[in-house]
C-alpha cells in the first residue's frame, strides 16, 4: 500500500479502533502545536460530564443530531447563529459528526477539498459509532480556548470545577463559543456571548425529547 493509500485509510481504520479507545489526539491538536499552542486536555466519559453540556452543544450546534445520519441537508444552508459583530464566524451548517471527522481527522480552514472528504466521512462515523460515542468524542476533541481540548479542561480553566459540576449557564457558555474559541471566551464572556448563551439556555429546555440518542 502507498504513501496514498495509508493516508486513505487511516480514518477508516482509526474510526473502528476509536469506537472503543479514546483518541489520543487529533488532527487539529498537531496543527495548533505547530502555530505554538499548547496541548491541554483530559479525557472523561460522557458520564462524568454534566448532562447540561451535551444539551447545550447540540442545541446550540445541532438540533437533529438525533435524526441526521451525519449530515443535515436540511440546515446546509443556514447557520443556526448568526455572526455577532467581533465575534468571528459562526459554525455554518456543520452537524457534531461533520465537526469531528474534521477535527479528528482532517485540517481546519475552508476548502471544497475539504468539503469533499468531510460529507463521506461524517456519514461513515455516524454509521460506525453511536450517536453517545460520537458526541462523547467530540466533546472531548472540541477546542474551548487556545490548545485547550475536551470538556474536561475546558471546565476547569473557565470555571475552575470539574466538567462533571457545569451549571445550565456555564455549559451554555461553552456552548456560545464554539463557533469561535480563539476570540470567544466563556469564562470572561463579551456582550456578545451571553446573548447567544442566553438563546441556548432558551433551547436547551425544549430539547429533551430530541436528544434520547444519547440516554440524557
Amino acid at each position: 500500500m502507498g504513501v496514498a493509500g495509508c493516508i486513505l485509510a487511516w480514518p477508516i481504520v482509526m474510526t473502528l479502533v476509536y469506537g472503543f479507545v479514546p483518541p489520543p489526539i487529533s488532527n487539529l491538536m498537531i496543527l495548533r502545536l505547530f502555530y505554538g499552542n499548547g496541548l491541554h486536555k483530559q479525557w472523561v466519559s460522557l458520564d462524568k460530564m454534566s448532562p447540561n453540556l451535551p444539551r447545550a452543544v447540540l442545541s446550540s450546534e445541532d438540533a437533529r443530531f438525533c435524526t441526521h445520519h451525519g449530515v443535515d441537508w436540511v440546515e446546509f444552508q443556514d447557520a443556526m447563529d448568526g455572526n455577532e459583530p467581533g465575534e468571528g464566524p459562526s459554525r455554518g451548517a456543520s452537524t457534531v459528526s461533520m465537526q469531528t471527522a474534521k477535527n479528528m481527522f482532517l485540517w481546519d480552514g475552508h476548502s471544497f477539498v475539504r468539503k469533499g472528504l468531510e460529507l463521506p466521512l461524517a456519514y461513515y462515523m455516524d454509521f460506525i459509532w453511536t450517536k453517545r460515542r460520537m458526541i462523547e468524542i467530540y466533546l472531548n476533541i472540541v477546542e474551548w480556548a487556545p490548545g485547550v481540548y475536551g470538556a474536561e479542561a475546558a471546565s476547569q480553566l473557565h470555571f475552575h470545577k470539574t466538567a462533571a459540576q457545569l451549571t445550565r449557564r456555564e455549559a451554555a457558555l461553552l456552548a456560545a463559543v464554539l463557533p469561535n474559541p480563539i476570540k470567544r471566551n466563556a469564562g470572561k464572556p463579551s456582550r456578545g456571548v451571553q446573548a447567544i448563551a442566553s438563546r441556548i439556555q432558551l433551547r436547551m429546555a425544549a430539547m429533551d425529547s430530541y436528544l434520547t440518542c444519547i440516554g440524557k
